[in-house]
């Protein structure tokens, strides 16, 4: 099978977790936080950057596909957010990164930066994140760009 499932326990793991979650695209109603448990859990539909071909000089290819993923963060002290409208659960939001800021090792804070200058900060008492593809991936027209 093709699908991922991936293990961060470290700053270098998170950055590939990272890598593979940028563009994902997800709804604010989706985003579910268990204070009690320490858990937030962030289904989406992830673009699968690890099977893109590159573009030709036109720039569609057609082969591009989405895949129903969540990430789970574990170990969540405390989180808080910016730009994100919990009153607003169809507001969509473009996962762009997973940065990492160490405190007091292992501890830190796990930051989810969001297109539009939208974010949540996770306190974390240690990495403990994990990616999961859920099922089969689907085409996609819709390849995301950067400008540089």
């Amino acid at each position: 099978m093709d699908q991922l499932r991936l293990n961060a326990l470290d700053a270098d793991d998170l950055a590939v977790v990272s890598a593979h979650c940028q563009d994902a695209a997800l709804r604010v109603g989706d985003l579910r936080l268990d204070a009690r448990a320490g858990r937030l859990l962030v289904p989406m539909n992830r673009f699968v950057w690890e099977r893109a071909k590159p573009r030709g000089w036109f720039g569609r290819s057609g082969d591009d596909e989405r895949r129903r993923s969540v990430l789970r963060f574990d170990r969540v002290v405390s989180a808080s957010r910016v730009g994100i409208d919990p009153g607003a659960p169809e507001d969509v939001l473009s996962l762009l990164a997973l940065r990492w800021t160490p405190s007091d090792e292992p501890s830190g804070s796990i930051e989810l930066v969001f297109a539009g200058e939208a974010a949540i900060r996770l306190q974390v008492e240690c990495i403990e994140v994990q990616l999961t593809d859920l099922g089969a991936s689907w085409s996609t027209s819709s390849r995301p760009s950067h400008r540089v």
